[in-house]
């Protein structure tokens, strides 16, 4: 059990906000089913997520036990960038779902055995970020707790460089620029992630220009920080949506592509034993290569 007492400072604030402070390592959806299975008590009595705390008040935590999940590992190659004893890095491909019920984890299970981090209440292989299942790219895996919780941190505070490279329809105004604008959940369609000003997360994303052609442009992006479908989203919002991206742009693509052309090639972190900054690059795949072979200029 944790205990915390809320003092002036935090008055006020949702009980699911206050946790997430405290346990920084957990996700608010973690912390919510908590509180929904009455593992959070205010004054000895349990609350709601939306319970505004007061100060004096005394918040029992209770973390469950970890529960096994039933993801089975599959003997599917992984392409590994990077691997020591306390993570590596994979390449991930185009298609691949990440978490919770895809076959890069049932990959990743098989290749690590038994050595992956257990954190937020269930067993979660290794996995401590994601990218969407049609981007392609550097994606860390952490193989115990004490690695994860560190790279976590990293992640928090926006200090891991990410920079990904993908192809835009159309051409910026700018060879770089920014584009700062918060992003949240899209009140008409769930599925859908929208520029935000009311409920949106502050969204930092850093764009330039590599090679312009004839209809799009090949662009670097490096993140500040790390929305749901942050990129797709700002460059979208900017009138440039990603080429093959049915979701933010044309539903209709003069190419045979599988989604968008995005990449996470280069992702830095300190690293979580050593302390000394580890920087890996993931090579672009194949049918990207192609497309910058064929684009007209």
């Amino acid at each position: 059990m944790a205990e915390y007492h809320v003092t002036e400072q935090d008055q006020g604030m949702r009980i699911d906000q206050f946790l997430c402070k405290c346990q920084p390592d957990v996700s608010r959806s973690a912390i919510q089913k908590w509180i929904k299975d009455g593992n959070v008590l205010v004054q000895g009595k349990a609350c709601k997520a939306n319970y505004r705390i007061n100060q004096g008040d005394t918040i029992a935590l209770f973390v469950p036990e970890p529960v096994e999940v039933s993801i089975q590992p599959q003997d599917i190659p992984l392409d590994i960038l990077y691997e020591d004893k306390d993570l590596l890095i994979v390449n991930k491909p185009k298609g691949m779902v990440v978490h919770p019920d895809g076959t890069l984890v049932n990959a990743i299970m098989y290749h690590c055995k038994e050595s992956l981090s257990g954190i937020n209440g269930e067993i979660r292989p290794g996995i401590v970020h994601r990218i969407d299942q049609d981007t392609t790219g550097s994606l860390i895996v952490c193989k115990n707790d004490q690695a994860h919780i560190k790279i976590a941190e990293q992640i928090k505070v926006h200090s891991i460089n990410r920079i990904y490279r993908g192809i835009v329809i159309g051409h910026p105004a700018e060879d770089e620029g920014l584009v700062h604008a918060p992003i949240g959940r899209n009140p008409n369609d769930r599925k859908k992630m929208a520029i935000n000003e009311k409920n949106g997360k502050d969204a930092i994303t850093h764009y330039r220009l590599l090679k312009r052609f004839k209809d799009y442009s090949y662009m670097e992006f490096k993140l500040e920080t790390g929305r749901t479908h942050q990129i797709r989203v700002h460059m979208a919002s900017i009138g440039h949506p990603l080429l093959g991206d049915v979701l933010y742009g044309p539903k209709k693509c003069p190419y045979k592509l599988q989604g968008q052309t995005l990449h996470a090639a280069v992702i830095g972190f300190v690293h979580p034993t050593s302390g000394e900054y580890l920087e890996v690059e993931a090579p672009l795949p194949d049918y990207f290569k192609y497309l910058l072979e064929i684009l007209p200029e």
